[in-house]
């Protein structure tokens, strides 16, 4: 696609930010995607009725198209797009007659971020043989010290999933001292086979099909810092990491971020990177090893590290730079001085992966489901909220997260300074995403069984004869690549939906067939923009739903809570104990 406007966009003529768009959006959506079909839906209290009348599509549209027009060139975290973005998301707070979410009565939170580019050179060499590598299109490298030069030069060993995980009896590192050494290991958790049925996983290891974090890229680099690693190399495979190579180059070849540390991420391991499975298995079959028999060696709990005698040299030119970004906050008071201290949050990133000049063609990762449409959802339900004639008894907050595409680090910055204490947030209602294809019989929930807000959305969905379905796609690890999952590793219970997959009029393999096709078309592509197809029926119910759940949850007697066995519940009892 060429950098200039689609013919869609040049029907639907862009929008100035700030601006109420008119009816004529209605066009723009589709017949099956007009509001009157989804205004049908009544709450199960009447007192939400005009709350749900205020989520339409029209308003839904609206702001998507805002907020993935190009004028905003891909909303990337310190860019003049970033400007225009939380602007506008304050504005529509403001224009709702809410309040100012931080300490100080201002909408926004600075996030203070480490900008950083890297220009790397890599090569393996074993002897006197060398096998070069291509950026990025054999691999990815970076590096998150503030320095402007960062070279390694070290032994490269095989540590399987690179897990060390106690509860689960599994060390792949044996005591093995890898200090300094760069590190090769697979994406994902260790995919260990069921002894009664080897074409399954085995449920007592890594909870068999579903991601578990020891699985995630985070994860991997964690763990290897605290190793004192030189260097930590991924594997990528598309099916374990879900998603292609192409998500992986297309964010790390360009400026990343972080959260600027004082000590300038100097704990941190040097080097992190990604190489494409072909020259994983080049680089095993140069020094006479086979990538499937390591692979196979590394389901097992008796694998040890691998030295590959081979050494990697990397030299990384490091442009940083440190930039203020901002997540946006706003409060809908409670009604109860008593209880008014009290929150729901609910939470959407703003940010996108902004434009990128080496490519030819459209250059604009303009991100109009991920997550212009998340934002579409939040400033929907707030506008809902603003509608009730009785505002709740407990409060509602309202964050604009940024630089989620970058590893979550608004969130991060958020849970670590909360302009409320968390230990007063009674949950958490995440949303990265909306139903673009019309509307359903279920609802996704990602991380389903983990606490009883699954059960508050349950009750909610009932009365239209819509269920709960879990994650169709556990080990692609959903669960821990939201923003969600930050307030959860505080303790507080977090809800996070995904459209349903049981579509009304269609078959039952439409749903997970558009999910695939959107990951393998448009996922952190320039093709991410609204479609003439999309029916926004689907989200505008589902939108509702979230709604419900955080009315009920700022109305209940109880606190939701995690479910025993849960690997949050013991943070959450903690901050709790003495309140």
């Amino acid at each position: 696609m060429s950098p200039v406007r689609s013919p869609m966009r040049s029907a639907c003529a862009p929008l100035l930010l700030g601006i109420v768009l008119s009816t004529t959006l209605a066009a723009c959506a589709g017949d099956s995607g007009s509001g009157a079909s989804a205004s049908t839906d009544a709450p199960s209290d009447p007192a939400l009725a005009p709350a749900y009348a205020a989520i339409t599509v029209e308003g839904l549209l609206a702001h998507v198209k805002a907020l993935s027009d190009d004028s905003l060139e891909g909303r990337a975290p310190a860019t003049p797009g970033e400007e225009k973005t939380v602007r506008y998301i304050e504005q529509q707070f403001r224009d709702l007659g809410l309040t100012g979410g931080m300490p100080d009565g201002s909408f926004m939170q600075n996030v203070t971020l480490l900008g950083f580019t890297a220009h790397p050179e890599m090569s393996f060499h074993i002897g006197s043989r060398v096998i070069p590598f291509s950026f990025p299109s054999d691999y990815v490298a970076i590096s998150r010290h503030e320095q402007p030069v960062v070279d390694v030069n070290a032994e490269m060993v095989f540590v399987g999933y690179g897990v060390d995980a106690p509860e689960y009896g599994w060390n792949d590192y044996k005591n093995v001292d890898v200090k300094g050494k760069v590190l090769v290991m697979l994406i994902n958790d260790p995919a260990v086979p069921d002894p009664a049925d080897s074409t399954k996983l085995d449920n007592a290891m890594f909870k068999g099909s579903a991601m578990t974090y020891y699985g995630r890229w985070t994860y991997k680099y964690e763990i290897a810092s605290a190793k004192g690693a030189a260097g930590a190399i991924i594997i990528h495979e598309t099916g374990p990491a879900g998603y292609p190579y192409e998500v992986v180059s297309g964010s790390w070849s360009r400026e990343n971020f972080d959260i600027k540390a004082p000590d300038g991420n100097a704990g941190r391991v040097k080097i992190e990177g990604w190489i494409t499975q072909p020259k994983a298995e080049e680089l095993f079959k140069a020094v006479g090893k086979d990538f499937a028999t390591l692979k196979a060696a590394a389901r097992r709990k008796d694998f040890t590290p691998v030295p590959l005698g081979a050494s990697a040299r990397i030299h990384l030119r490091n442009e940083t730079r440190t930039v203020q970004s901002r997540n946006v906050v706003a409060t809908l008071p409670g009604a109860d001085a008593a209880r008014r201290d009290e929150y729901v949050i609910y939470s959407a990133h703003w940010d996108h992966l902004g434009r990128d000049t080496t490519i030819a063609g459209d250059q604009i990762y303009n991100g109009a489901l991920d997550n212009a449409s998340g934002i579409a959802e939040l400033l929907s339900i707030a506008k809902g909220f603003t509608a009730l004639a009785t505002k709740p008894p407990r409060s509602v907050m309202f964050v604009a997260l940024t630089a989620e595409e970058k590893g979550l680090l608004g969130a991060r910055y958020f849970a670590a300074q909360p302009p409320v204490p968390l230990s007063k947030v009674l949950a958490n209602i995440n949303m990265d995403g909306f139903n673009q294809w019309g509307r359903t019989k279920d609802l996704t929930v990602i991380g389903y069984g983990n606490s009883t807000l699954d059960d508050v959305l349950a009750d909610v969905l009932r009365p239209a004869g819509r269920t709960i379905q879990p994650d169709q796609e556990p080990e692609k690890g959903f669960f821990y690549r939201s923003d969600h999952f930050e307030f959860a590793k505080q303790g507080v219970p977090a809800l996070y939906t995904e459209a349903g997959v049981q579509f009304i009029g269609k078959d039952s393999t439409y749903g997970m067939s558009k999910r695939e096709e959107y990951t393998a078309r448009d996922y952190h592509k320039p093709s991410d923009e609204i479609k003439p197809d999309w029916d926004l029926s689907g989200a505008v119910v589902d939108a509702r739903a979230l709604l419900d759940v955080g009315y009920r949850v700022l109305n209940a007697s109880t606190w939701p809570t995690w479910k025993p066995g849960t690997e949050f519940k013991a943070r959450r009892d903690s901050s709790l104990a003495g309140h």
